[in-house]
C-alpha cells in the first residue's frame, strides 16, 4: 500500500454511518473516491481541509476496496465568493458536475487545472469588480477547454468546405457538420474566431482581458453548446 499527497478539489460530499464522509475528490492524478473517517466529529483534524470551492493539500491511504483513506487535509486556498453570490453558487456546481462527468472518461490534470482556474478567477472578480458578463466568459472557457481535454474540442481551423477559415470571411455554426460553414453576412466574425482560439489557447485571466468580449459571446455560447450537445449524441 502506498500513500497519494497531492492537491484537490472536493466535488462531493456524502454522510456515512455516524461520523464519517464519502468524498469525491478532483486531483491532478484524475478523479479519487476517499472515506474521511471521523470527519464530522467536532475535534477532527480533517474537517477544516475539505470544504467545497476550495483547494487541499491532501493524502490518501489506498484502501483495500476501491474507496481510498483519507489521513490529512490541509486548506490552501477557500474561494468563498461562491458562497454570497447565487448566480456563482449554481455555476460553481455545473462546473463541478461537468468535470466529474469528464474526469471519468479521462485521466488527466487538465480537470483539476480547469476547475481550480474558474474558482480563482470567480474569487478575484467577485471581489474586486467584475467586467460585464464575465461569467458567461468563463463557462465558455470552461466548457471549450474541457472539450478539448476530453478529446473533442471546436474545429476552429477549417470550414465545412475544408478550406481555412479566413479573416475576410463571415460564417454560420453549421449543426449538422460540427463546424463553421461560410455565409455572406453570418453571425461569426474573425473577431469571434479570434477569441475562441485564445480560449483554447490561454489562461483564463488572459480572456478576461479581452476588451469587448461580452459583444462577442452571444455566438461563442451557442457554439459552445452546439458542440457540447452534439458530442453527447
Amino acid at each position: 500500500m502506498r500513500d497519494l499527497r497531492t492537491k484537490a478539489i472536493v466535488l462531493k460530499r456524502t454522510n456515512f454511518g455516524e461520523a464519517d464522509r464519502i468524498l469525491q475528490l478532483l486531483t491532478p492524478e484524475g478523479k479519487k473516491s476517499v472515506m474521511a473517517k471521523g470527519v464530522r466529529r467536532e475535534k477532527s483534524k480533517l474537517a477544516g481541509g475539505i470544504e467545497l470551492f476550495s483547494v487541499s493539500e491532501v493524502v490518501i491511504h489506498d484502501g483495500k476496496g476501491e474507496l481510498g483513506i483519507l489521513t490529512s487535509a490541509k486548506l490552501l486556498e477557500h474561494y468563498d465568493a461562491f458562497v454570497g453570490d447565487v448566480e456563482l453558487l449554481d455555476l460553481g456546481g455545473r462546473l463541478m458536475r461537468e468535470a466529474s462527468r469528464r474526469a471519468e472518461q479521462a485521466e488527466t490534470p487538465e480537470f483539476f487545472n480547469i476547475l481550480r482556474q474558474c474558482m480563482e478567477a470567480a474569487q478575484k472578480h467577485a471581489v474586486s469588480g467584475s467586467p460585464s458578463r464575465y461569467k458567461e466568459l468563463l463557462w465558455a472557457w470552461a466548457s471549450m477547454n474541457m472539450l478539448m481535454a476530453s478529446g473533442e474540442e471546436i474545429n476552429l481551423k477549417y470550414d465545412t468546405a475544408g478550406e481555412k477559415l479566413s479573416a475576410s470571411s463571415q460564417y454560420v455554426w453549421n449543426v449538422e457538420d460540427g463546424a463553421l460553414s461560410v455565409r455572406d453576412g453570418g453571425p461569426v466574425t474573425a473577431e469571434h474566431i479570434k477569441l475562441m482560439r485564445l480560449m483554447v489557447s490561454s489562461p483564463l485571466e488572459i480572456c478576461m482581458k479581452v476588451a469587448g468580449f461580452g459583444e462577442l459571446l452571444d455566438e461563442v455560447l451557442y457554439i459552445v453548446r452546439c458542440a457540447e450537445q452534439s458530442k453527447s449524441l
